[in-house]
C-alpha cells in the first residue's frame, strides 16, 4: 500500500511539473477575444499618450571635427601638440564635452536657470508624486525644507542639460555628433551650436592658457639661467685675476721636466750601488793582496806597469791598489750627492706642477661651468622667444563641421513606434492574463485529466443541470429518462455493476473530498436509477452529522438509522418512502449522542450491513466527506464498491489527492471516480468539448 501511494504521489508530481504547450496555446487561442480586447485596450492606451499626452520632444544635432595633427612649434606637446586619434582621445573630448565646467558655461551664457524647461522651480505646480512629495515634506521635516539657493538652482539646471544631452562618436572618426532634445526646437538647436562653439573656444582659452603658463615658467627660468650664468662669469674673473695664467703646455712641460729628473735620479742611484760594490770587492782583493784581481776589476795602468816589474814592491802595489779603492769610493760619494740633489729638484718642480694643476683644473671647472650657464641661457632664451610668438597663431584642436538646424518633425513621441509596442504589451498582457488563469486552476477539466493525476479510473461524468432542489432533480430524472442527465446516471449505473463482473457490487458507497460535490445527488439519482430496474433498494444516510434526506425530500425526523443499531426501532417500522424515488427503501440519519465514527466501527453496524446486503439487491450509502470527518475511511471497509465524486472545475486537486490517499491509509480501493456538475458549455469554450458533443442527436435535451 505504502508503495502504491509513494507511485502515485510521483505521478502527480510529475504532471504537476509538466508544462502543455499545446494545451496553453489552445488556452490563448479560445480566449482570442479577451487577447484582442486587450490589444485593442492597449493600443487606445497608447494612441492616447502618444497623440495626446506625451510632450512633443525635438532633437537637434551639430557635428564636430577633431583634428589630428602632430606639429609643435616650441616642442613643448603638453602646451600646444595637436590630437591623435586613438581612442582614448577620442574618450577625453567625449568627457571634455559632457563635463559640468563646460555645461556650466552654457547655462551661464544661454542663461538656462530662467527656462522652466531646465529649472524646475519655475514650472506651474501640477498633480504628480513629486508635487505630492513636496507639499508633504514640510509636513514629516519642516527644520530641513529650506528655497534652493542659486548655486543649487544651477547645477540642477546642468543636471537637466546633461539628461538632454548626448555625445555620440561617428564610428571609426573624429567626428562627434553633439544632440540635445528639448520640448522647443529652437532651444534644441540654440544649445546645440552654442555647445560648439564654446568647446571651441574652450580649446583655444586652454591653449592660451597653457602657452601663458609657460611663458611666465620660461621667463622665470630665463631669468634664473642669466643670473646664474653672471655668477660663474664673476667666479672665473676674479679667479683669473689672482692666480697665475697656466695653460696646458705649461703643466706638460713639468711634467716631462719631472720625468727626465726621475729617470737621472734612478741612473745615480744605480751608478752609486755599483761604485759601492765596487769599492767593496776592491777592499777585499786589497785585503787578500790579491793584486791580480784588483788589476782584472780596475784595468788601471800603473798598477799594470807596476806588476811587470820583475820585482814589484809590495809596498807599490798595496799603495796603488789603495788609491783605486780610494777612488772607487769617491765616485760613490759623489754619485749619492747628485743624486740627492736631484731629488731636491724633483720636490721643487712637483710641488710647481701639484700647484698648477689645482690652479688648471679650478679655471677649467669654471669655464666649463660658465659654457653650461650659457647654453642653458640661450635654449630657454630661444623657446621663450617661440612660446611667444606660438600665442598669437593659436588654433583649436577642432572644427564645426555643420550647425545644428532647427528640426520641423519632432522625434520623440515615436507614435508608430508606440502603437507597435502598445499593441505587443497588450497581446503578451491578454496572453499572459489567460495563461496565468490557466496556471491558477487547481480544479480537474476532463475525465482525461482526473485518471491522468489521480491513477483512478472515472466511471461517470455528469452534467450539470439548472435545478434548485433534489426533489425538483429527481423529478426531472423520471420525468426525462432520455435526457443527458438520465443518460449519464444510467452510464454511471453500469460502469458500477460491470466493475466486477463475477460478484457485481451490492453495497455502493458515495463520497467525496469535500462538501457540495453532488455526492448526495449521486446517491439519490443511484438509488432511483437502480428502483426503476425493479431491484430492491435501500438508500441509507449515513452522513448523520448534517441529516438532508429529512430536510430535502419531505421525510419526517424521528427514528432512523441510529434506533435501527441500536435496537429502538425496526426497520421496517423507521423505512421511509418518497414519490421522487419510487420504490427505494430510505433509511435516513439521526442525531445520536454517540461518536458517528464508533458507531460505524461497531460490530453492530457491519452485521446491519450484512443483513441488508442479503435483504436488498442493492444498498446505496451517502456518507460525509473524506476530508472532513473519518466515517466514510470506516464506512468503506464494509462496502462492496467506493464511488469518489469530484466537481467539475471547482475541486482542487490537492483536495482529491488527499482523500484518495487518506482511503488508500485506511486499506480502501476507490472503485471509480465520477467527475460531477459538468458545465458543458463551459467545458467546449476551454477547449475540452468531446464530452459534450459525443451524445448530440441522442438525448432529449
Amino acid at each position: 500500500m505504502n508503495d502504491s501511494l509513494a507511485i502515485s504521489s510521483t505521478v502527480e508530481s510529475a504532471h504537476d511539473d509538466d508544462i502543455d504547450l499545446g494545451r496553453l496555446l489552445l488556452t490563448i487561442w479560445l480566449g482570442k477575444w479577451w487577447v484582442i480586447l486587450a490589444t485593442l485596450v492597449a493600443i487606445a492606451v497608447g494612441g492616447l499618450y502618444a497623440f495626446r499626452l506625451a510632450v512633443p520632444i525635438y532633437t537637434a544635432a551639430a557635428t564636430v571635427a577633431l583634428e589630428s595633427r602632430e606639429q609643435s612649434v616650441v616642442d613643448f606637446e603638453s602646451v600646444v601638440s595637436g590630437l591623435s586619434g586613438d581612442q582614448s582621445i577620442i574618450n577625453t573630448e567625449i568627457e571634455v564635452l559632457q563635463s559640468r565646467g563646460l555645461i556650466g558655461k552654457l547655462v551661464d551664457r544661454l542663461d538656462l536657470t530662467t527656462d522652466p524647461e531646465f529649472n524646475a522651480t519655475l514650472r506651474p505646480e501640477g498633480v504628480s508624486i513629486g508635487s505630492i512629495v513636496a507639499s508633504v515634506a514640510p509636513w514629516l521635516a519642516p527644520d530641513t525644507m529650506e528655497a534652493p539657493t542659486e548655486e543649487q538652482i544651477r547645477d540642477r539646471t546642468i543636471n537637466a542639460v546633461l539628461d538632454a544631452l548626448s555625445i555620440t562618436n561617428v564610428r571609426n572618426s573624429l567626428v562627434f555628433r553633439i544632440s540635445v532634445r528639448s520640448e522647443s526646437a529652437a532651444t534644441a538647436t540654440e544649445i546645440a551650436n552654442a555647445l560648439a562653439d564654446l568647446y571651441i573656444l574652450e580649446q583655444i582659452e586652454v591653449k592660451f592658457e597653457a602657452t601663458a603658463r609657460a611663458t611666465a615658467w620660461l621667463s622665470e627660468k630665463v631669468a634664473e639661467q642669466g643670473a646664474e650664468l653672471e655668477t660663474v662669469q664673476d667666479e672665473l674673473t676674479a679667479f683669473t685675476a689672482v692666480s697665475e695664467l697656466v695653460t696646458p703646455e705649461e703643466v706638460a712641460a713639468l711634467n716631462r721636466q719631472i720625468a727626465d729628473l726621475r729617470t737621472r735620479i734612478a741612473g745615480m742611484d744605480g751608478a752609486a750601488d755599483a761604485d759601492e760594490g765596487a769599492a767593496d770587492t776592491l777592499q777585499a782583493a786589497l785585503d787578500a793582496e790579491d793584486f791580480a784581481r784588483i788589476l782584472e776589476l780596475t784595468g788601471d795602468r800603473a798598477l799594470a806597469r807596476i806588476m811587470s816589474l820583475d820585482a814589484p814592491s809590495a809596498d807599490a802595489l798595496r799603495a796603488r791598489s789603495t788609491q783605486l779603492v780610494e777612488a772607487a769610493r769617491s765616485g760613490d760619494r759623489r754619485n749619492v750627492a747628485q743624486a740627492r740633489a736631484l731629488r731636491a729638484s724633483l720636490v721643487e718642480l712637483e710641488a710647481q706642477l701639484a700647484g698648477q694643476s689645482e690652479a688648471l683644473l679650478e679655471r677649467q671647472g669654471l669655464e666649463r661651468a660658465v659654457e653650461q650657464a650659457q647654453l642653458l641661457f640661450d635654449y630657454f632664451q630661444n623657446r621663450l622667444r617661440e612660446t611667444a610668438v606660438q600665442q598669437g597663431i593659436q588654433q583649436a584642436d577642432a572644427r564645426i563641421l555643420s550647425s545644428a538646424v532647427v528640426p520641423i518633425n519632432p522625434t520623440s513621441p515615436r507614435k508608430p513606434l508606440i502603437l507597435a509596442l502598445s499593441a505587443i504589451l497588450g497581446m503578451m498582457a491578454g496572453a499572459g492574463a489567460l495563461i496565468f488563469r490557466e496556471q491558477r486552476q487547481t480544479g480537474f477539466r476532463s475525465a482525461e485529466q482526473l485518471e491522468a493525476q489521480t491513477g483512478v479510473t472515472v466511471m461517470g461524468q455528469l452534467p450539470r443541470v439548472k435545478i434548485k432542489s433534489r426533489k425538483a432533480m429527481l423529478d426531472y430524472l423520471a420525468e426525462k429518462p432520455t435526457s443527458r442527465l438520465a443518460e449519464a446516471f444510467r452510464n454511471l449505473r453500469t460502469s458500477v455493476m460491470l466493475s466486477n463482473l463475477d460478484t457485481p457490487p451490492k453495497v455502493i458507497m458515495s463520497t467525496s473530498s469535500l462538501p457540495g460535490e453532488g455526492k448526495t445527488t449521486q446517491s439519490l439519482a443511484l438509488a432511483q436509477n437502480f428502483a426503476s430496474l425493479g431491484k430492491t433498494v435501500l438508500l441509507i444516510e449515513c452522513d448523520v452529522r448534517r441529516r438532508v434526506f429529512a430536510q430535502k425530500l419531505g421525510f419526517t425526523e424521528g427514528f432512523g438509522l441510529i434506533s435501527v443499531l441500536s435496537g429502538e426501532a425496526e426497520l421496517g417500522e423507521v423505512i421511509q418512502h418518497s414519490p421522487q424515488l419510487g420504490r427505494v427503501d430510505v433509511l435516513i440519519g439521526e442525531k445520536s449522542n454517540v461518536n458517528p465514527v464508533d458507531t460505524f466501527q461497531s460490530d453492530r453496524f457491519a452485521q446491519f450491513l450484512a443483513d441488508m446486503r442479503a435483504r436488498y439487491d442493492v444498498v446505496v450509502i451517502d456518507t460525509a466527506p473524506v476530508l472532513a470527518v473519518p466515517d466514510s475511511r470506516v464506512i468503506a471497509q464494509k462496502v462492496d464498491a467506493v464511488l469518489y465524486s469530484v466537481k467539475w472545475n471547482d475541486t482542487p486537486r490537492s483536495a482529491v489527492r488527499e482523500g484518495l490517499r487518506l482511503l488508500e491509509t485506511a486499506r480502501v480501493k476507490v472503485s471509480g471516480l465520477v467527475l460531477t456538475q459538468i458545465d458543458l458549455a463551459g467545458m467546449e469554450k476551454m477547449g475540452y468539448g468531446e464530452y459534450g458533443r459525443y451524445g448530440r442527436g441522442y438525448y432529449s435535451d
